[in-house]
């Protein structure tokens, strides 16, 4: 082929020209990962829009991302450590979630005017987005890594929780942090019958459920945390299943951006691999012992952790001695994969656990209430080796917790919470020795757990505030469940008229995949009611609790990344088994609130106060409330204008407190007066508006003003030769509607004004007689 020298040129010009479009797109792309990578809107099946973008704000980060819903916006940071810490066998993930005053244009209530430590609410923030995105890591993934939520606006209609799981999720799929993601996580909510993706705050207040579910692709779940007003099994399996459907327009648009902007991931340092002859002596040494301490049902908690600490011990030492120059931590953590490997197969070649149990069976449960007569309410509940002691402690609606207001705006405008639940798990639970101090993440995260699963049997117009302790004594699985049931129990025996009696139970999961694929796994097992070890060793721990008739709450942690959708609806199905047997157990010991009183209940009583009588009854500077309350433990509370709540720690208290009512509150015989009654009235004082009378002897002077003493103006009392001691005749208007005062006129009983009439005895003064 001959080519002109014009057509040369010509080629030469489009070569030129498409080589400098790449290049333009190189650099676009460059400039693009380096700050001006586009946002991405998600369109929800509702007609609702979350917008996503990354680029503008923080660069240094490995990743950032800013979620928007409305006025509501919150940016992540994701930053790693170049290497990770030499000897560390874990992934140290730091969620850090704050809720900040400045982004709703408030200013700190506190001394200090600016944020303190994390609140409950930030705390369990963080811990669910944390849950969301752990399970996703590479298990060789050990680099210190955190991720700080920045609110950068707040406003009353859109919660922030859910747009930091996912601004976490794309600023670790842009970012170089290794992460198998991206997920999308949605709030759902259900009203009349109608599932609702993403709800505002005011449509939360009237819905039955509120749930989180945090989905990968392929419509894996991968955490599920919810409240519900006794939602019904298929509503909440209904629920879940749109909400996996809906996080997939998040995943997608994410994945989107992560392919055309996201960083080249770094390469996992994976541990050093293990000689395979080190593993097989390792594996031949135990394997045979470890089996049989594992099928051996006569073993306890303790007694089967001493004995696999003992084949440890042996097994390091045996295999150091042939392998000098290999750490003992190495040998230490290949018998723990080991460990871990053959506790899953035993569980696939057995129909029983290592307890003896097959995979829906209960461990054995006695419930035990009205432990000790000064307690409101009290009960003991023992599930295998998880033991919980609950007490009930019923006060006046004074002692509510009331919520700053940022914790307010959160919750829906609730400003007091009047039933409370703490867990307290101190280390003799495991029979370890630690320190007691400040509550810690994982505490805060059961108790609200437990507090979720009862606050929707509780009455709401209940006149006590309610704090439910949960202490747990013995722990091997599930004691945040056992709280429920020992919870359940103790409200009942304090005689809180709950709806019905709740349950709670924990599920596990052991599964066989390869390559990460979740979404067809091999083969499965479900466990009922797991230990701890089940736990620790297992994929997977759904805390379940509810009523007979639906669920109030459920939580599901996964050490997976997803599971089908299938195996979460079998797991509710056992768990909803499971719940009934534990409800006709605990009906034995309490099958209903205590109806008749125990003589350590407080009582409640509203007491009429007509409204001229109130300063008698508080007294100067509220002196006889202060009495009242120092002498008998009694509280009065203004309810309204006439009504008075008093509060007593007992019967006996508040007939008490009733005696020093009476005393400062004479009573008067307002009955007896009849409006339009004419009565004699003896002047007590004169003054310049009037004169005071009263019309019975234990009667509060009243004023007579000096408009009512005659038909002529009077411009003071003396004019008409009124003294102190003296009967007049008055008519009787009733009281004032809004002061309270008696109405009562002298001049409507007399005739025409004649002349103003003089004193005599002062006329016989100047006389001189």
């Amino acid at each position: 082929m001959i080519f002109t020298r014009k057509t040369v040129k010509l080629l030469n010009y489009r070569i030129k020209s498409l080589a400098f479009a790449r290049l333009s797109v190189h650099r676009c792309l460059q400039s693009s990962a380096a700050g001006d990578v586009p946002s991405v809107e998600v369109n929800f099946s509702n007609g609702r829009n979350m917008t996503i973008s990354s680029g503008k704000l923080a660069r240094f980060a490995n990743g950032t991302a800013v979620c928007q819903m409305g006025d509501t916006a919150v940016m992540v940071t994701a930053v790693a450590k170049a290497k990770p810490t030499p000897g560390q066998n874990f992934m140290p993930l730091v969620v850090d979630y704050r809720l900040k005053n400045a982004a709703s244009g408030r200013i700190p209530m506190n001394f200090m005017r600016r944020e303190l430590g994390p609140s409950e609410k930030e705390i369990l923030s963080a811990r669910l987005i944390d849950r969301s995105l752990r399970p996703l890591f590479n298990k060789d993934y050990r680099t210190e890594t955190q991720l700080v939520c920045n609110m950068l606006a707040m406003d009353a209609v859109h919660s922030p929780d859910i747009l930091a799981i996912n601004a976490a999720s794309m600023a670790l799929s842009l970012s170089d942090i290794p992460w198998n993601g991206p997920i999308g996580a949605v709030r759902v909510g259900l009203c009349d019958g109608e599932v609702l993706i993403n709800p505002t705050r005011r449509e939360l207040q009237s819905s039955q459920l509120d749930l989180v579910v945090s989905a990968t692709k392929q419509n894996l779940v991968v955490m599920l945390e919810g409240k519900g007003n006794v939602v019904l099994m298929q509503d909440l399996l209904k629920a879940i299943k749109q909400g996996t459907r809906e996080a997939q327009f998040i995943i997608h648009e994410i994945e989107r951006l992560q392919k055309a902007y996201g960083r080249q991931k770094r390469e996992v340092d994976s541990p050093n691999k293990v000689d395979p002859e080190l593993q097989d002596a390792v594996r031949s040494m135990c394997e045979m012992r470890l089996r049989e301490i594992f099928q051996d049902a006569n073993h306890d908690k303790i007694s089967r952790d001493n004995a696999v600490n003992e084949v440890r011990s042996h097994v390091i030492d045996k295999v150091w001695s042939s392998y000098p120059d290999t750490e003992p931590s190495v040998i230490g953590e290949e018998f723990n994969q080991t460990c871990r490997s053959i506790f899953r197969e035993l569980i696939f070649e057995r129909n029983y656990r290592c307890d003896g149990r097959d995979y829906d069976t209960l461990r054995n449960i006695s419930c035990q209430v009205d432990m000790y007569k000064p307690l409101h309410g009290s009960a003991l509940f023992q599930r295998g080796q998880t033991q919980v002691f609950c007490t009930v402690s019923l006060d006046s609606p004074e002692s509510a917790m009331k919520l700053d207001s940022l914790a307010a705006l959160d919750s829906g405008g609730l400003k007091a919470k009047n039933f409370m639940l703490h867990y307290e798990f101190p280390p003799y639970a495991t029979g370890e020795v630690g320190r007691i101090g400040p509550l810690g993440r994982r505490e805060l995260g059961h108790g609200a757990l437990a507090e979720r699963s009862l606050l929707p049997t509780l009455p709401h117009d209940y006149p006590f505030t309610v704090r439910l302790t949960s202490e747990v004594l013995e722990s091997n699985g599930s004691s945040s469940m056992a709280s429920v049931c020992g919870g359940s129990l103790a409200l009942m025996d304090a005689g809180v008229p709950v709806s019905a009696p709740a349950a709670g139970v924990a599920i596990g999961l052991v599964t066989k995949y390869e390559n990460n694929d979740t979404k067809h796994l091999q083969d499965y097992r479900i466990l009922t009611d797991i230990l701890g070890i089940e736990d620790y060793m297992g994929d997977m721990d759904m805390k379940v609790a509810g009523t007979r008739k639906g669920f109030t709450a459920i939580q599901a942690d996964l050490k997976v990344p997803g599971i089908p959708l299938k195996v979460v609806m079998e797991s509710l199905q056992k768990a909803t088994d499971a719940k009934s047997k534990i409800l006709d157990i605990m009906a034995e010991a309490i099958r209903e609130p205590r109806k008749y009183p125990k003589d350590s209940w407080p009582v409640s009583e509203t007491l009429n106060v007509e409204p001229h009588q109130r300063s008698k009854l508080i007294g100067p500077s509220g002196m006889h409330l202060k009495r009242i309350y120092l002498e008998t433990g009694a509280t009065l509370t203004a309810a309204d204008e006439c009504n008075f709540t008093v509060f007593a720690p007992s019967q006996a208290a508040m007939d008490e407190a009733k005696e020093l009512i009476e005393g400062y509150m004479v009573k008067e015989r307002i009955p007896d007066l009849e409006f339009g009654g004419i009565y004699t009235a003896k002047v007590t004082e004169l003054r310049d508006t009037g004169v005071m009378v009263i019309l019975y002897p234990s009667m509060p002077p009243a004023l007579l003003h000096n408009s009512q003493l005659d038909q002529r103006k009077i411009g003071h009392p003396s004019a008409l030769g009124l003294e102190v001691g003296q009967d007049i005749q008055v008519k009787y208007f009733g009281r004032d509607p809004v002061s309270g005062f008696m109405r009562l006129s002298r001049k409507v009983l007399q005739g025409p004004a004649l002349g103003i009439p003089r004193s005599f005895n002062k006329a016989a003064e100047e006389n001189g007689t």
